[in-house]
């Protein structure tokens, strides 16, 4: 098990995703909104290495955010 203390893992929680010009990108400045393509209401993506892992909704508790695993998604044939 020691070992295992030495594996990095990257995690991502992906909300939603848009598509925007780069002159648009270039523009954005520390506030900008950027809107998604998905609502408060909806499923998020859990991505470990940037694969996707399980789905998720993001709860909040007084000032901290965290996401809860609602589905394990199967892994790739290639992967088992």
């Amino acid at each position: 098990m020691a070992t295992l203390d030495k594996v990095a893992v990257d995690i991502t929680v992906v909300l939603g995703t848009t598509t925007m010009p780069i002159h648009q990108v270039l523009r954005l400045g520390r506030g900008a909104i950027i809107e998604l393509d998905a609502s408060e209401d909806d499923a998020v993506k859990i991505l470990a290495n940037n694969l996707g892992v399980a789905k998720g909704t993001v709860v909040v508790n007084g000032n901290k955010i965290a996401v809860e695993v609602n589905e394990l998604l199967p892994r790739p044939q290639d992967m088992r």
